[in-house]
C-alpha cells in the first residue's frame, strides 16, 4: 500500500476523524507551536477514544509506517507529528471527570493545561502545571511536569496515581503502584517512550482559586541586582513560593512604564500557593527591593497568571536548557549581561529555582532525575524570518555556553530541541538510563515510539 494510499484508508471501526493530506483541515492540523517544523503525515488519525488509538497504531504498524503522537503540539522538537506517517491525534480526548471530596480527577490525553486548571479552579483544586496553557497534559506530565507550583505540590509526576495505555503490541493496560510498577516508574519522567497514554488519573491539591500572584518588571540593567536578591531570598522561602526571573523584551502594553516598551526589560513571575494575606506578608521584603519599575502582583485566579508567561506560538523556535550546580557571584555576573541584548522581542530566558517538594521525592523513586539541583535555566527563543534560523540557533547555542561552566551535564528534557541523543542519555544519567532500557526493551522492543527524546532499547543478551 502506497503513503497516498494510507492517506486516504478507510480505517473500520474508528469513530475519530481520519485526516488526509488532501483534507481542507490537513495544514491545520499538522501545524505545531514551533514554526520551524513542516512535517507532512502520510495520515492524521484524530482518535476519540483509546479504541481509536489501537486501530491507528495497528494501522501503521500493518503497513511499516512511522508513528508519531500528537498531545498539545507545544515541543520544540515538532515530535508530534511525522513525515510520510501515521499521526495518532489526541485532540479529540479531551474528556476530565474531578472527584471534589477525593482530590483526584481522571484526564485524557487531549487536554492542555488551560482547560485543565479552567477545570480543577471550578472546584478550587489544582496542580503543578505548564507554565503556559497550551501546553499538553500529556508531554508535560510524562516529562516528570515543571510549573509554578511544583515547590509546593511537587511535579506532575508526583502526582500520578496511574495511567491508562496503549502499548506498542496494541495493548490496553493500567499503570500505577501496584499495576505494572515497572511501567508506571518508568512514565514518570521517560517521556513517551513506552506506549500511548490516553488517560492520566491525578490527584490534585486545594488551592485558591485566587491566589497572590503577578509580575515585577525591573530595568535590565538591574539584572545582576535583582538575581542576587532572588537567590538570597529563596534560602529560606517556604514552599509556597513559586518564582522565576525571565529576561525579555517588553511588550507595548499599558501595564509597562512607557519608556520600557520595547526595551530588554527583566520580568519576575511570582505566586504564592497559600493564603493571600500570609503571601502578602511573606512576599513583602522580596517586592521592596529595587523597587521594581512596576509591582503587578495582587489577587487574582491562578488561571490568569498562567495565562501571564511569554508564548510564541508560530514563531520559528529553538530551545535548550540546564540544571545548574550553584549560582556563584560570577555566573551571576556573567548571566546578568544577558538581559541587555533579547535575541528577539519573541525570547525569553527563564531561570527559576529548584527545592521544596520535588527535593525531598527519592531520586528512584521515579525516572525523572536531578531533583535536588538548585537552578533550572530555560533559553526560549523565537523569531519570525525562517532566514535568520541558522544565525539565530547558533546565537542560542552561544548564549547557553555562558552558564555551561555551572551546568551539571544534565537537562530537563521538555525544555529542549533535538540536540542528539548523547544529550538525551546524559539526562538520566548511567544508572537510569540503563534501567530504562531495559524497561524499553519490554515494552517496545521495536522502538515504535521514537519519535521522541528517545530511549533505545537494551540490545538482546546485552
Amino acid at each position: 500500500m502506497s503513503i497516498a494510499e494510507v492517506g486516504r484508508f478507510d480505517l473500520p471501526g474508528f469513530a475519530g476523524t481520519l485526516i488526509h493530506p488532501h483534507h481542507a483541515g490537513y495544514d491545520e492540523a499538522r501545524r505545531v507551536y514551533n514554526g520551524m517544523i513542516d512535517r507532512r503525515p502520510a495520515l492524521i488519525a484524530r482518535c476519540n477514544s483509546a479504541d481509536d488509538v489501537v486501530l491507528a497504531l495497528a494501522l501503521a504498524r500493518r503497513e511499516g509506517l512511522p508513528v508519531s503522537v500528537f498531545g498539545g503540539g507545544h515541543a520544540v522538537t515538532g515530535s508530534a507529528v511525522c513525515d510520510d506517517g501515521v499521526c495518532i491525534d489526541l485532540r479529540g480526548m479531551k474528556d476530565i471527570r474531578i472527584d471534589p471530596a477525593g482530590q483526584t480527577c481522571r484526564a485524557e490525553a487531549g487536554l492542555n493545561w488551560g482547560e485543565f486548571d479552567a477545570a480543577t479552579a471550578r472546584h478550587g483544586l489544582a496542580l503543578t502545571g505548564g507554565r503556559n496553557p497550551t501546553t499538553g497534559v500529556a508531554g508535560l506530565s510524562l516529562g516528570s511536569g515543571s510549573g509554578w507550583l511544583e515547590r509546593k505540590f511537587g511535579y506532575v509526576c508526583d502526582n500520578l496515581i496511574s495511567a491508562e495505555l496503549v502499548t506498542a503490541d496494541g495493548r490496553k493496560v493500567i499503570a500505577s503502584e501496584t499495576e505494572n510498577p515497572d511501567l508506571f516508574w518508568g512514565l514518570r519522567g521517560g517521556g513517551g517512550n513506552f506506549g500511548i497514554v490516553t488517560a492520566f488519573h491525578f490527584r490534585l491539591h486545594r488551592l485558591g482559586p485566587i491566589v497572590l500572584a503577578g509580575v515585577l518588571l525591573y530595568p535590565a540593567p538591574m539584572a545582576a541586582a535583582v538575581l542576587r536578591h532572588m537567590r538570597d531570598f529563596m534560602r529560606a522561602a517556604p514552599d509556597e513560593v513559586g518564582i522565576g526571573m525571565v529576561f525579555t523584551t517588553a511588550p507595548d502594553a499599558p501595564f509597562v512604564p512607557e519608556p520600557a516598551r520595547g526595551k530588554p526589560i527583566v520580568v519576575v513571575q511570582l505566586i504564592y500557593a497559600g493564603d493571600v494575606e500570609e503571601g502578602i506578608r511573606v512576599l513583602a521584603p522580596f517586592r521592596a527591593f529595587g523597587p521594581p519599575a512596576a509591582d503587578l502582583v495582587q489577587p487574582m485566579p491562578y488561571t490568569e497568571f498562567q495565562k501571564m508567561g511569554g508564548n510564541f506560538p508560530g514563531a520559528q523556535n529553538y530551545w535548550t536548557a540546564d540544571f545548574l550546580n550553584e549560582l556563584p557571584e560570577e555566573a551571576i555576573d556573567a548571566y546578568a549581561k544577558l538581559a541587555l541584548t533579547p535575541l528577539s522581542p519573541q525570547s525569553a530566558i527563564i531561570l527559576v529555582p529548584g527545592g521544596g517538594a520535588p527535593s525531598r521525592v527519592d531520586e528512584e523513586a521515579t525516572a525523572f532525575g536531578m531533583r535536588t539541583a538548585p537552578w533550572n535555566v530555560h533559553y526560549i527563543c523565537g523569531w519570525t524570518n525562517p532566514a535568520d534560523n541558522a544565525a539565530n540557533t547558533a546565537r542560542v547555542k552561544q548564549i547557553a555556553s555562558v552558564l555551561k561552566p555551572w551546568s551539571t551535564g544534565r537537562v530537563y528534557l521538555n525544555y529542549i530541541g533535538n540536540e542528539g541523543q548523547e544529550r538525551v542519555d546524559a539526562a538520566f544519567g548511567e544508572k537510569k538510563l540503563a534501567r530504562l532500557r531495559e524497561l524499553k526493551a519490554k515494552w517496545d522492543p521495536d522502538n515504535v515510539f521514537r519519535h521522541n527524546h528517545n530511549i533505545r532499547p537494551a540490545a538482546a543478551g546485552a
